[in-house]
């Protein structure tokens, strides 16, 4: 049975779509529909109830070398109110998660995780942590809300003073109070757009979300879904756990070697991504060309053969074309290269471009 997030109410109440998404009950848009939600996102705000995610803590004298051993990433250098990026392989050098990690000072560490993967990230985590090292999923305790889009620094202007607001990308502030609320918020998000994502204890959840709606509501802020946020990452050209990577698919193939530190002495699944050597296949862009929108999971062609497949496809609103990520065949991924995709027994033209399809200032 679906669990329902602490603002399940309040997504009734604005006539929110419900659908089940890695074991809750969210929305996937509001009567404003998907393309306004994305749009507004682009070019104004939007707020999501991201609440589903996962939050574990890494305390401990050994809690850094414990996330060494497990992430490709390198945190030894990391400054407190730093967020970095991470990947966490099997033994194979298949992805299990990815995740980000937030530094609070050098023995506490917020991890969060996708959704979907909670559990079994944190029973290898619990297995693999070092002597020293206390782990703890939290995720029951928190919420989560996404305040994304150029007009989000304006609207956390309005609720707090300026020291209180992360400035650089992939940094947070911990210990923030919103209107008596005890807050981690940090300059991070999913969507390709500048914005805040901003943690609280679930007793706070319903005030906060209403607060942020209301303060941003004349600046153009509005409810977004779960819709708006899988094309706003797409077209950012973010990468999905279960599309673009998963364990069968290592960080390299798939194009987060940037989260990949193969100059660290060690970390689980290292010495399988050296056996494998250089990658055969690669994360590509593609532009359809002509008619058509390509989806998930779509075979793509050169000729007759069969070079990969795509992991994500849509028709992206704000570049007002069909674009999709594909995995294919390292010979076949040069810019500008035309291919087919396969759409249900149909064959649409495509070629590959630069990923991303979208960026953003920050």
């Amino acid at each position: 049975m679906e669990l329902k997030t602490p603002l399940y109410d309040e997504h009734v109440l604005l006539g929110g779509t419900i659908v089940p998404f890695a074991g809750y009950l969210l929305p996937v848009q509001y009567p404003t529909g998907v393309i306004k939600e994305h749009m507004a996102v682009r070019e104004k705000a939007g707020l999501f109830d991201v609440s589903h995610m996962g939050e574990i803590t890494f305390k401990g004298e050994t809690a850094l070398a414990s996330l060494n051993h497990i992430l490709t990433n390198d945190y030894t250098n990391m400054k407190v109110g730093r967020v970095r990026y991470g990947v966490m392989l099997n033994e194979n050098g298949g992805v299990i998660d990815d995740l980000i990690v937030y530094k609070f000072a050098d023995d506490y560490y917020f991890v969060v995780v996708n959704a979907s993967n909670r559990h079994k990230d944190y029973e290898h985590m619990k297995k693999n942590i070092l002597p020293g090292t206390v782990i703890e999923d939290i995720s029951d305790t928190l919420s989560q809300v996404a305040l994304q889009g150029p007009a989000s620094f304006e609207i956390m202007g309005r609720l707090l003073d300026e020291g209180d607001i992360p400035k650089k990308y992939y940094t947070a502030k911990e210990h923030v109070v919103i209107d008596g609320m005890d807050c981690i918020i940090s300059y991070t998000g999913y969507t390709g757009e500048k914005g805040f994502e901003i943690y609280t204890a679930n007793e706070n959840a319903r005030k906060l979300w209403n607060l942020l709606l209301d303060t941003g509501k004349d600046l153009g802020l509005i409810p977004c879904g779960l819709g708006a946020r899988d094309t706003l990452r797409l077209e950012a050209a973010m990468p999905l756990y279960g599309h673009e990577m998963d364990d069968t698919i290592t960080p390299l193939e798939t194009g987060l070697d940037f989260g990949v530190k193969m100059n660290k002495e060690e970390f689980i699944g290292k010495d399988a991504l050296v056996k494998k050597g250089e990658p055969m296949i690669k994360r590509v862009g593609l532009e359809v060309v002509g008619r058509g929108i390509l989806r998930e999971h779509q075979d793509v062609l050169s000729g007759d053969v069969k070079v990969g497949h795509t992991t994500s496809g849509t028709f992206c609103p704000y570049l007002k074309k069909a674009v999709a990520m594909a995995l294919i065949d390292k010979e076949h991924a040069a810019i500008g290269t035309e291919l087919t995709v396969d759409v249900r027994g149909r064959k649409i033209a495509a070629k590959v471009i630069d990923l991303p399809f979208y960026t953003a200032e920050k």
